[in-house]
């Protein structure tokens, strides 16, 4: 683990999904991919999938890959794809760890770009839906990250101050988020979008690197 992280300890610990918790790199693109192919369009490659993770949930995304707007049965379409390749989704090493030393004792919530229903199908999918006491999906905020709506919704519903809490992502738009929404960024340096150069209070090697600071020791290898 690098950086300082700030100083006290913090109260609450917030997770982004896609790429923090869960190595989703091929079931999500994939889901959209059937979804495009399914619905007519012009099919993307996983890639160009990741790319537009930026815009926002399936909703927007899907309107994009379609170049139209995205109609109620077309997004329940996306859905029960991703319910169908979710069973390919890998949590990360370490992640079961770092979650089973905190759950119970430390509030945590996931706030994610992905629909709440895509985010708990993955979770459920992993066997994670049930470590987390609050969820907030990009489709209940008005503005995507980096704004910091997300991140303070998600703190509101831990009952704790953003500058109270810590924010883990891989991406540069999720540290992004949570300096502007005053929370400790924590760079997933695990994650597939994870980026050296962004601003972060601490860059995290493991999960586990994250328990010294709720004042937990830090585990063994990840299993």
């Amino acid at each position: 683990m690098s950086g300082d992280g700030g100083t006290g300890v913090p109260r609450a610990l917030v997770w982004d999904m896609d790429g923090t918790l869960l190595d989703s790199g091929e079931v999500v693109p994939d889901a959209f991919v059937e979804t495009v192919r399914r619905l007519g369009g012009a099919t993307p490659s996983r890639a160009e999938v990741v790319e537009l993770y930026a815009l926002g949930p399936p909703r927007i995304m899907l309107s994009h890959l379609l170049q139209r707007p995205c109609t109620e049965e077309e997004l329940d379409l996306y859905h029960h794809v991703l319910a169908d390749t979710a069973v390919g989704a890998v949590v990360y090493p370490g992640i079961r760890a770092a979650l089973d030393a905190l759950h119970g004792s430390v509030p945590l919530a996931v706030f994610t770009g992905a629909s709440r229903r895509a985010a708990r199908i993955l979770l459920s999918a992993t066997g994670l839906a049930d470590r987390f006491d609050a969820v907030v999906g990009g489709d209940e905020v008005a503005r995507q990250k980096p704004d910091p709506e997300g991140v303070l919704s998600a703190c509101r519903h831990l009952g704790v101050s953003a500058r109270d809490a810590v924010y883990a992502g891989d991406a540069p738009r999720d540290l992004l988020a949570a300096r502007a929404a005053g929370a400790r960024a924590a760079a997933a340096g695990w994650g597939h979008q994870y980026d050296p150069g962004a601003p972060a209070d601490l860059t995290l090697l493991t999960p586990e690197d994250l328990l010294p600071l709720f004042g937990r020791p830090a585990g063994p290898a990840p299993l």
